[in-house]
């Protein structure tokens, strides 16, 4: 019972051929029949095989359009002991198999990771392998200064894919958010343990602190905001903790030359070459519904007129993020333009669908920052909020219920380019979400107030469900 614990979570158990198969198979099943699950039972809709080895994970996140916001959140916080079992586990087949184990990170890369799987299946266990983790001291010596340069070293490299990913390839790519903070963690670790050996617990916080650092330096040199530092930390901490374990597993294991790290450092440029090149940006659906206590035709005028909405109490809002304010429409019917004001700036909307007490939709056709960054400077425009985030169309159904009453949705259809998508659009549907949930109660609080006012095609009219 102990040895699949042993297998997949520790560092000293050697794996061979049959268990790395088994567990990389079986375990892969298993996750995938968990979350084909999950997915079913929150909004009934089928997650099918394909979709779950999609590389760019986008299906997933589309599936969960509707579902409540935690389930996403749950899924992510689910993946990340499998990604560990995976890169441990390929790590030390590899140095099973006497290759070197920092091929072992191909487990990362999409598409390439499905073929190395398989074929570390038949690759057999080599007379020579290396792994066999060493019971010598741990030294404390000199410790804090090889703390500072292996740090220094982690912060050069990742400030060398900074540039590379967004500032030549214009790209907020998967090598950014997954392969840097790894690959950062990691080398901090192994330049840590290169010549002495290092308590665990010391090496995996010094990953944590080398990506807690590139956010520092991300602040100070005016490169990113408080509030997109924070929503980027859930997925850059427990990486750079996890690239610290590897970097101190590997150190203490073998001895291979320096310059294989070196070349894995070098593969995600290319990576993010790649991504910049095949990066697709499919339509995501955000929808948001509530029940009022009063028929479609008096809801109906409230959601194409009410009175300005009031300042925002929510923290989130108040912190930056876009806070719907006010809006005016030039026309009526289709072909009106919506001109709505949000803290950040204007979405101009032309209508689509008119149809009195029962549809009202619209498109983007041009659209503010997503939000204003929080910084000690007086501004910071860091590339993603042009464009990285943007709001395709939106719309409102007015459903009759019965006893005189309605249920009102709201839907934003928007693409982000940003990757991993399965991990940003956690934090784009919940926000586009609690954008829904701002109006709508506000639409809902006016028409149960039983407001009868004519509708005279008054310039005070909703904006809504669009952050950009």
């Amino acid at each position: 019972m102990l040895y699949p614990l042993r297998l997949w979570f520790g560092v000293r158990e050697p794996v061979g051929q049959l268990a790395f198969a088994l567990s990389g198979f079986g375990l892969a099943a298993f996750k995938y029949a968990i979350e084909a699950g999950l997915i079913w039972l929150m909004v009934g809709k089928v997650f099918l095989p394909q979709d779950f080895v999609n590389p760019l994970l986008t299906i997933r996140a589309q599936l969960l359009s509707g579902a409540p916001p935690w389930v996403g959140w749950v899924l992510f916080a689910w993946s990340l002991p499998f990604l560990w079992i995976a890169i441990s586990m390929s790590v030390r087949r590899a140095a099973d198999a006497n290759l070197s184990p920092w091929f072992g990170l191909l487990v990362i890369v999409p598409l390439v990771n499905l073929v190395w799987m398989v074929a570390m299946c038949f690759v057999p266990r080599s007379a020579h392998a290396e792994w066999g983790p060493t019971d010598e001291i741990v030294r404390r010596e000199g410790q804090a200064k090889d703390a500072v340069i292996a740090v220094g070293v982690s912060l050069v490299a990742g400030g060398v894919m900074l540039a590379v990913s967004i500032y030549l390839f214009e790209s907020y790519g998967a090598s950014l958010f997954v392969g840097t903070p790894l690959l950062m963690g990691l080398l901090a670790s192994y330049v840590f343990n290169r010549h002495y050996p290092r308590g665990y617990a010391a090496s995996t916080v010094l990953g944590l602190v080398a990506v807690g650092c590139a956010g520092v330096a991300l602040l100070l040199f005016a490169l990113e905001g408080i509030i997109c530092i924070a929503m980027a930390l859930p997925i850059l901490a427990p990486l750079g903790l996890l690239g610290g374990l590897l970097g101190k597993m590997i150190a203490d294991t073998t001895r291979r030359p320096v310059k294989e790290l070196m070349c894995v450092a070098l593969l995600l440029p290319g990576l993010a070459w790649i991504e910049s090149r095949i990066a697709q940006s499919p339509e995501y659906e955000v929808l948001s519904t509530v029940e009022i206590d009063a028929p479609p035709e008096v809801v109906w005028r409230h959601v194409v007129e009410f009175p300005e909405l009031p300042p925002p109490t929510e923290w989130y809002f108040r912190l930056g993020i876009a806070c719907p304010q006010r809006a005016r429409i030039v026309g009526e019917g289709v072909g009106a333009m919506r001109y709505c004001e949000f803290t950040t700036g204007t979405f101009v909307e032309p209508v689509t669908v008119w149809e009195p007490g029962r549809r009202l939709a619209f498109d983007v056709i041009e659209q503010p920052e997503p939000m204003f960054e929080l910084t000690p400077y007086r501004h910071v425009h860091p590339p993603h909020l042009d464009g990285s985030l943007r709001s395709k169309r939106g719309e409102f159904r007015l459903i009759a219920l019965p006893g005189g009453r309605t249920r009102l949705e709201g839907r934003t259809w928007y693409e982000i380019e940003m990757l991993p998508q399965s991990y940003w659009t956690l934090w784009s549907n919940d926000l586009i979400h609690r954008i829904h949930l701002r109006v709508l109660r506000h639409v809902k609080q006016q028409a149960e107030a039983g407001r009868q006012e004519k509708y005279y095609g008054s310039s005070n009219t909703l904006c809504v469900f669009t952050i950009a």
